[in-house]
C-alpha cells in the first residue's frame, strides 16, 4: 500500500456570540481535518490541533511541506514516516505548527491501519482497559462582560453542565486574579463542595499572581488548576507546584516526547494534559503516556476540536490503564466541550456518534464503538459547506 494524496481542511462557521479565554476572543469556530488517500482505496482521517488562521497555516505545511515528503510511502510505517518528516523538519520547527500539522497526517496513518486490520484503533494502541469513560464538561468561557455579568453568567451554566450528568467540569478564569477568584467561588458555591471542579487559566499569570490565585483555590477545593504560567516557564511551573496544593496541570501547548521529558524531568506538573492532535499524534503521544507513567503522573488527555479528536482521545482512554495510587488508583476522564452546540461534534460524522446522549444516559460515562480505526467518518458534504479556502 502506498499514500497517493494528503488533502487538508479547514472548516469554519460563525458562533452565535464571542467568546474566549485569557489570551483572545473569537467569533468563529474552526477545525482542521486531514485525509490520507492510499492506492488500495483506504482513506484515513486525523486532525490538527489550531483555531483560526493558524489551521490555514497549517493547513499549508500539511500539503505543501509534509505532503511532497511522503508520497509513495507505505502508511503502516508509521514510526518511519513520523521520524523522516521531523528529521527533515527538525532545523525549522522542533515545536508549534510544524508538529501539529505532522499530529493530523499522523493520526489519518493510524486510522489507515485499523482499517486496513479491520481493528478499532483501541486494540492496536494496547486493547482495552476500560468499557466506559468518564466524561467532564468544560464550558463557562470569558465574554466582554462585567465580573458581576460573568458571575451570573458562569452560575446559570455551571449549573446546566451539572445537571446534564457530567463527573466533573472545568471553567476559564483570566480577567485577573481578584475577579477570577470571585467566579471561581461563584461557581464552587453552585454546584456544591462535593463536585470536582477545574480552573484553566490559559496561562494568563505571571508566577506572582499565579501563586496569588493559587493560594485561593487551595481554599476552594479545586481539582486542579491548569496553565497558570506561560508554558515555557518550567521554574515558575515547578515553583508554583511546590507552594500550593491544588494540583498543577499542563501540557497542550507541549511538543513531541522531547519537549515532554523536560516538562516531566523538573517535576513542573502534577497531571499531564496531552493534546494528541498537537504533540505529535498518535505515534508520540504513546510515548509522552510511557513517561508519565514511568514518573506516576496521571494522564488526562487535553481534547479541543472535532468528532474526529474526540473519537480519537476515547480511543486513547478507552486503552490506557488506571494509574497506581494507593488504595485508589486514578482513572483519566474525556473532556468534551459544552458551549454552544458544536456541529463539527454533532453534525460531522456520518455515524452517530453523541457524547452527550452517553453523559446523560450513562451518569456521565462514554464508550467508544468497534467500528475500525478511529470509528467515524466526515461527511463530505458538510465538509464541502463548511470548507474555506484562502
Amino acid at each position: 500500500m502506498k499514500i497517493t494524496s494528503i488533502k487538508s481542511h479547514v472548516l469554519r462557521y460563525e458562533l452565535e456570540k464571542e467568546l474566549g479565554y485569557s489570551q483572545q476572543y473569537y467569533k468563529f469556530r474552526t477545525a482542521h481535518l486531514v485525509e490520507v488517500q492510499t492506492d488500495e482505496g483506504i482513506t484515513g482521517w486525523g486532525e490538527c490541533f489550531g483555531p483560526g488562521n493558524i489551521a490555514l497555516a497549517n493547513k499549508f505545511i500539511v500539503e505543501k511541506v509534509i505532503q511532497p515528503l511522503i508520497i509513495g510511502e507505505d502508511p503502516l510505517n508509521k514510526e518511519h514516516i513520523w521520524h523522516k518528516v521531523y528529521n527533515l523538519l527538525r532545523d525549522s520547527g522542533q515545536k508549534g505548527m510544524p508538529i501539529q500539522a505532522l499530529s493530523g497526517v499522523d493520526i489519518a496513518l493510524w486510522d489507515i491501519l485499523g482499517k486496513k486490520t479491520n481493528t478499532p484503533l483501541y486494540q492496536l494502541v494496547g486493547g482495552k482497559c476500560n468499557d466506559q469513560i468518564p466524561v467532564y464538561g468544560y464550558g463557562m468561557m470569558l465574554q466582554k462582560k462585567s465580573t458581576s455579568e460573568l458571575i451570573d453568567l458562569f452560575k446559570q451554566e455551571a449549573t446546566q453542565i451539572k445537571s446534564k450528568n457530567f463527573k466533573a467540569m472545568k471553567m476559564k478564569v483570566g480577567v485577573g486574579p481578584v475577579d477570577d477568584l470571585k467566579l471561581v467561588r461563584a461557581v464552587r458555591e453552585i454546584v456544591g463542595q462535593d463536585f470536582k471542579l477545574m480552573v484553566d487559566a490559559n496561562h494568563a499569570y505571571n508566577l506572582n499572581d499565579a501563586l496569588y490565585v493559587g493560594r485561593g483555590l487551595d481554599e476552594l477545593d479545586i481539582f486542579w488548576f491548569e496553565e497558570p504560567v506561560a508554558p515555557e516557564d518550567y521554574d515558575g511551573y515547578r515553583e508554583l507546584k511546590q507552594k500550593i496544593n491544588t494540583n498543577i496541570a499542563g501540557g497542550e501547548a507541549e511538543f513531541t516526547k522531547y519537549g515532554w521529558n523536560e516538562l516531566i524531568k523538573k517535576r513542573c506538573i502534577d497531571i499531564a494534559q496531552p493534546e494528541v492532535c498537537g504533540l505529535g499524534g498518535i505515534t508520540e503521544y504513546l510515548k509522552v503516556s510511557a513517561l508519565a507513567q514511568a514518573n506516576f503522573i496521571p494522564v488526562i488527555n487535553h481534547v479541543w476540536g472535532s468528532a474526529v479528536s474526540i473519537a480519537t482521545n476515547l480511543h486513547l482512554l478507552t486503552a490506557q490503564p488506571d494509574m497506581p495510587g494507593g488504595l485508589f488508583p486514578s482513572k483519566s476522564m474525556l473532556e468534551f466541550d459544552t458551549t454552544e452546540k458544536n456541529i463539527f461534534i454533532t453534525e460531522l460524522p456520518t455515524e452517530s456518534f453523541s457524547i452527550l446522549d452517553q453523559v446523560k444516559q450513562n451518569n456521565g460515562f462514554a464508550s467508544i464503538s468497534d467500528n475500525p480505526g478511529i470509528g467515524i467518518t466526515p461527511n463530505q458534504d458538510f465538509i464541502k459547506e463548511y470548507e474555506i479556502n484562502e
